[in-house]
């Protein structure tokens, strides 16, 4: 038994973070896990920012209903969800993805919670579980699943890495040179083609 867990900001979704930060014109907000590792430190600068600016869910979920999943995504999810089951590993939040879940065929997702305000402020976040996608595809495996992975970002490296199989996602250049063993798809077409030649 095979399955695919794929990261969605990145793979088959625009960062929504950086979309925020288009739109509002906070440069800031462009930083994302391909900058800092460390997931806790990012989220809290970015909390700060919403906090100071007044930006909160309405403003940003004004922004998600203008995203579109990234060219080639919608036809490859449906491919794959045709071929082995497919789940959603992803370090964003319910009340971020959720909206765009339809435009992808409602794949399985796993991901963190926000905590709103009563006025619709970010007051913070919650974890679904620490490292999650790492125990995620540690959980598929105790379930006997052979897991195929793919990310393209630090924060996607421990479910690389504990998956069967790994594949790098239009990684940053740095990350390319720093994990050479993994293999690198810069489009659907040829993840889609990485895939093919794992599964059974």
């Amino acid at each position: 038994m095979q399955l695919v867990c794929l990261d969605l900001e990145g793979v088959l979704l625009p960062e929504i973070w950086i979309a925020v930060a288009r739109k509002t014109g906070l440069k800031e907000l462009e930083r994302t896990t391909r900058d800092e590792p460390d997931y806790d430190k990012l989220m809290r600068y970015r909390l700060d920012i919403l906090d100071r600016e007044g930006i909160g869910i309405g403003e940003i979920r004004e922004v998600i209903g203008t995203l579109d999943p990234l060219p080639g995504a919608v036809e490859f999810a449906e491919w794959l969800k045709s071929c082995v089951p497919l789940i959603v590993l992803s370090d964003t939040f319910s009340q971020f993805a959720e909206p765009l879940m339809a435009k992808l065929g409602y794949p399985a997702l796993f991901c963190h919670q926000l905590i709103l305000g009563a006025s619709g402020t970010i007051d913070d976040y919650k974890l679904r579980l620490d490292d999650q996608k790492k125990k995620s595809v540690n959980a598929f495996q105790n379930l006997n699943f052979e897991v195929i992975a793919a990310g393209d970002s630090y924060n996607d490296l421990t479910m690389l890495q504990q998956a069967d199989q790994g594949i790098l996602f239009r990684p940053p250049e740095k990350m390319k040179s720093e994990y050479p063993d993994f293999p690198v798809a810069e489009d659907h077409a040829s993840l889609r083609e990485n895939i093919e030649k794992l599964l059974r």
